[in-house]
C-alpha cells in the first residue's frame, strides 16, 4: 500500500512543482510521478533534516508532502540548468 500512496503523493508533488517551474505543459503524468518520487526522495535525504522534518515517502503527512514539492522543484531546477543554461 506504501507504494500507491508514493505515486500518488508523487504524481501531485510533481505535478505542482511543474506547474510553479513553468514545465507543466512539456510534462505528462508519467514524468510528473517520476519527477514527485525522485524529488521526495531528494527532499528527504537533503531538506528534511535541514528543516528538522522527519518521514518517509511511504507515509503521508503534510510536512512529508512539501518536502516531496520542494525536492521535487529543486530538481526541476537543476534539470532547467542542464537543458537551457539558466533557470525560469
Amino acid at each position: 500500500m506504501g507504494w500507491i500512496i508514493a505515486i500518488i503523493v508523487g504524481g501531485v508533488a510533481g505535478w505542482l512543482a511543474s506547474i510553479v517551474m513553468n514545465r507543466n505543459a512539456s510534462m505528462g503524468i508519467f514524468w510528473n510521478i517520476v519527477v514527485g518520487i525522485i524529488g521526495a526522495l531528494i527532499g528527504n535525504a537533503l531538506l528534511a533534516p535541514l528543516l528538522g522534518f522527519g518521514g518517509s515517502i511511504q507515509t503521508f503527512n503534510l510536512g512529508s508532502f512539501v518536502i516531496a514539492i520542494l525536492g521535487a522543484i529543486i530538481l526541476l531546477a537543476i534539470v532547467n540548468l542542464i537543458q537551457r543554461g539558466r533557470v525560469r
